[in-house]
């Protein structure tokens, strides 16, 4: 079994390496400009590589770029071994990141945690306190002249 530097080294040569090959060297026009690799994973033995990436577009295009992926996957396999130099090359596996996705659905949330403090502060602006600006007794305050301590009486 393969160390984890070594791992990640060929992780990221693959991730470089797929990357410029579906910048330059690969004609399907479904993929082109608009396939991002963001991340690639390598596992132990060094034999699968799991290749991370997004699409910019709609559906559509992500189904297209998910089907131009598969069937260059063989040319990406063999550029990957060129340029890796090892005994055996990992078999590529393309996943679609849920990047775009989650960060969407954080802008979202965010989104909605500003209108609800908004939503507090239109509904406190204008308020007064429950029990005063400050609802702690002074000494001093509110004592009565025959009023004295219990303890001091014993």
């Amino acid at each position: 079994m393969a160390d984890n530097a070594r791992a990640k080294r060929l992780a990221d040569l693959i991730r470089e390496v797929v990357a410029e090959k579906l910048h330059r060297g690969i004609k399907d026009p479904r993929l082109g400009t608009h396939v991002t690799v963001t991340d690639t994973r390598v596992t132990g033995d060094l034999r699968e590589a799991t290749v991370f990436y997004t699409v910019y577009g709609d559906d559509e295009d992500r189904k297209a770029a998910a089907a131009g992926l598969e069937s260059a996957k063989g040319v990406l396999r063999t550029a990957v071994g060129a340029a890796a130099g090892v005994k055996h090359t990992p078999s590529l596996t393309f996943v679609a990141d849920a990047l775009p996705e989650n960060a969407r659905t954080i802008d979202d949330l965010l989104a909605r945690a500003k209108a609800s403090d908004e939503e507090v502060r239109r509904a406190s602006s204008g308020a007064d306190y429950a029990g005063g600006a400050d609802p702690y007794r002074k000494p001093g305050e509110n004592e009565q002249a025959g009023d004295t301590n219990e303890d001091e009486s014993e």
